[in-house]
């Protein structure tokens, strides 16, 4: 699970329920960066949403691995 909040508490109300979504910058994943929600709406409009994390550098790395215990059994 990627726990995630809006940077911007009111972009909440930008995201309705036929919307398709997407994050940006898994592959980039780091302490202290932003990760970007990509909304794309029904009638065809775009919304790039900031969202904010609180992962340090080990949980990122489990994060990747699937789980910690995928990191774990990775490692030996």
């Amino acid at each position: 699970m990627l726990a995630l909040t809006f940077v911007d508490p009111a972009d909440y109300e930008k995201v309705k329920g036929d919307d398709r979504v997407d994050i940006e910058g898994l592959q980039e994943f780091a302490e202290g960066k932003n990760l970007t929600l990509v909304v794309k709406h029904k009638d065809g409009q775009v919304d790039r949403i900031p969202l904010a994390h609180s992962f340090n550098q080990g949980q990122i790395e489990w994060f990747k691995a699937g789980s910690a215990l995928n990191l774990m059994a990775k490692k030996n």
